[in-house]
């Protein structure tokens, strides 16, 4: 099976993106799916989140300019089968040399394409920056499929309409094959009113992309990152945990349908016009 590369994307901070980064590819790779998470994000939050130390030059800026190759900056974690391109503070200023280049919004496609070639991991995980800029773009143009992480309020309803609209664009000038795979709701609180009403909301405007699990506010999964842990090492039995193995489960459970679809797909095609279709 070919390599999976999804980005983690929203324009807007702050809605549990980075964190999803690191408890959904800790949980894929907790099912035995071997992961590579890319910190694209010159924060730093998902490299400092699973342990590693912000060390100069070990981003993939050098790659991105052609200098190194994206195999010579994988590290790996603690967690087995996840490992992590990290991220530092140096991608900050890389925007701007990389903008130099003619190919500039295809850097990461160009620097990732050994890896797919090779089919060295099952899932690619992407933490995009929080800001639609030339990472940003790169990683769209990589990615096959697109998680959009939104917290349960109802300013975020704007930005998930903006970034819809990214994602068209994108695929409809550059990466055709790119399409949203899932809106995951974050800080969920069941307790209010207002969590449940943004998620009918989102769920009757995009319907079957968003998951059915919810990512609750929970004090462990805040404090994992200063532990340099994912969720499932740092609390395996708390409700975060719960909910990020719930994730990769539903995400795991819904490619299994996408490969039976493909598989189908020929025969329905071939099917005779007296034929009746399989849904007749």
């Amino acid at each position: 099976m070919k390599t999976l590369v999804i980005a983690l994307a929203n324009q807007k901070g702050g809605v549990g993106k980075t964190t999803t980064a690191i408890n959904f590819s800790a949980c894929l790779a907790e099912k035995n799916k071997k992961v590579l998470l890319i910190d694209l994000d010159p924060q730093a939050n998902a490299t400092s989140g699973l342990g590693l130390i912000k060390e100069p030059g070990s981003s993939i800026f050098s790659v991105l300019t052609g200098e190194h190759t994206a195999e010579s900056k994988i590290k790996s974690t603690e967690v087995k089968n996840l490992d992590i391109v990290p991220s530092e503070l140096d991608l900050a200023g890389s925007e701007i040399i990389i903008a130099k280049h003619d190919d500039y919004l295809h850097k990461l496609k160009v620097s990732l394409e050994p890896l797919l070639i090779k089919n060295s991991y099952d899932v690619i995980v992407i933490d995009c920056p929080p800001s639609l800029g030339i990472l940003f773009m790169n990683a769209l143009n990589v990615a096959h499929e697109v998680i959009i992480p939104m917290q349960c309020e109802y300013l975020a309803l704007e930005g998930l309409g903006v970034m819809k609209n990214i994602v068209q664009q994108v695929a409809d000038a550059a990466n055709p094959n790119l399409k949203i795979s899932g809106i995951l709701m974050t800080m969920y609180n069941p307790s209010t009113n207002l969590s449940q009403q943004v998620v009918q909301e989102v769920i009757k405007h995009f319907g079957d992309i968003v998951f059915e699990t919810l990512i609750p506010r929970n004090v462990r999964l805040s404090e994992a990152p200063s532990f340099g842990l994912p969720i499932n090492k740092h609390d395996p039995n708390c409700i975060g945990t719960a909910s990020y193995r719930s994730l990769a489960k539903e995400f795991i459970d819904r490619q299994k349908i996408k490969v039976i679809e493909q598989i189908q797909k020929p025969f329905e095609d071939e099917r005779q016009p007296w034929e009746p279709s399989s849904n007749a």
